[in-house]
């Protein structure tokens, strides 16, 4: 699908954070100011694909009016370096005053993804890929069930994650509307839940959410739940897992102080392995499948990559059509909810946190582990090959079988 298999991506969140402040993580990690740069260095590690996002609050003018000023830098360093870009919609932050839950939110989103439809389209000669709604699941359960983001709800997750959906089947309509070879890649973050030994009694909890819960927004999306919101398998198109080190936990553990239920830890036998967790999602819709967003921190990132690697060589080889993994963030950033607080995730980090714009330092044992991994895109290349010549025989039979 893209000129690599691995991407890098960059975080692109906005919003509103728990404290009620304005977060845009574009401004925070600097590369509002230094894409043009980013996707050179990107290039000479010969990785021709990213996530960017497109930050909605800031193009969306209403009335039908867009400003893509903050858009225009990285179309064009996109088609400088030979780039290419997933352009994400929606990355938690949504123009104020709108209310997510109503009619008026889905109509203005659509309109907003058909006028970026036809932008990126006018402006791209490669492919034109979009994911419209990122990671509708964690939006619903962050701002929807515990008040972490805009718009700051308890107790309505399902609400917010069936309006969210709703929103993005009629963003799809609307990008293929306005550029019809679009690429969709719904992303979702794959997790999984294990039951204590000694609870047996939460054996069945953890099998609705790995078996169901888990898997809902993607489900209306392809029309399988609530299909009355008018999803296909085409809508869902290509499945975006996003996958961290911390999207394994026990059912019933004991939060931290920040509220958060540490990980299954790596050697523990309840937890699966990615190329496992990959192939559920593959069988149980089929097409095209992307990890579209995977790292660790600190030392751990080398490992981390070089487990990645591994897991996706053998889903190559087993003929898998995993199209990517996207490194994201390809850059240390700060986290959403405290400014000084920031976490060592990417390939580079920044010498000072207060001008992340300025030097940067590159994290040897990860790039080491990158390139070690290379030969992945040749199995990648090889796929697409495979891809290809289907593509082209399905097309010869049914054109002798119209005759």
């Amino acid at each position: 699908m893209f000129r690599s298999f691995f991407l890098a991506g960059f975080e692109g969140s906005t919003g509103y954070n728990r404290h009620g402040l304005w977060f845009d993580q574009v401004v925070a990690t600097g590369h509002d100011k230094t894409v043009d740069e980013d996707y050179r260095q990107l290039a000479e590690l010969d990785i021709h694909a990213a996530r960017e996002t497109i930050r909605w609050p800031l193009v969306d003018l209403r009335n039908g009016h867009y400003d893509f000023s903050t858009v225009e830098p990285f179309v064009e360093a996109a088609r400088r370096h030979r780039v290419e870009v997933i352009w994400d919609l929606f990355h938690y932050g949504y123009p104020q005053n709108l209310d997510p839950w109503s009619d008026e939110f889905t109509n203005i989103f659509a309109d907003y993804c058909y006028a970026v439809g036809r932008y990126i389209a006018q402006r791209t000669d490669g492919i034109c890929a979009f994911t419209p709604v990122n990671e509708p699941s964690f939006m619903a359960y962050a701002a929807g069930e515990k008040g972490l983001f805009a718009p700051h709800a308890t107790g309505r997750g399902w609400d917010l994650k069936v309006a969210l959906t709703r929103a993005a089947i009629e963003g799809i309509n609307a990008l293929r509307a306005a550029c019809p070879r679009a690429r969709i890649i719904n992303v979702d973050p794959l997790c999984r839940v294990s039951y204590p030994p000694d609870r047996p009694d939460l054996e069945e909890d953890a099998r609705d959410f790995n078996e169901r819960l888990v898997f809902q927004s993607w489900d209306m999306l392809c029309g399988r739940l609530l299909p009355e919101l008018g999803g296909s398998r085409r809508h869902l198109d290509v499945v975006g897992i996003n996958y961290y080190w911390t999207n394994q936990w026990e059912l019933g553990g004991t939060a931290q102080d920040d509220g958060v239920i540490p990980p299954l830890s790596d050697d523990d036998p309840r937890r699966w392995n990615l190329g496992d967790l990959v192939r559920s999602v593959w069988s149980r819709y089929g097409g095209d499948v992307m990890i579209t967003e995977t790292s660790h921190i600190g030392e751990h990132r080398s490992r981390w990559l070089q487990e990645v690697a591994v897991e996706a060589e053998v889903l190559l080889l087993e003929e898998v059509p995993l199209r990517g993994v996207c490194l994201y963030p390809i850059l240390g950033m700060p986290e959403w909810h405290d400014r000084d607080v920031w976490t060592p995730m990417g390939l580079w980090d920044p010498v000072s946190h207060h001008e992340p714009h300025g030097e940067r330092l590159i994290h040897e044992p990860m790039l080491e582990a990158l390139q070690a991994a290379r030969h992945i895109d040749e199995l990648h290349r090889a796929a697409q090959r495979r891809a290809a010549s289907l593509r082209a025989k399905w097309i010869e039979r049914r054109e002798v079988t119209a005759e």
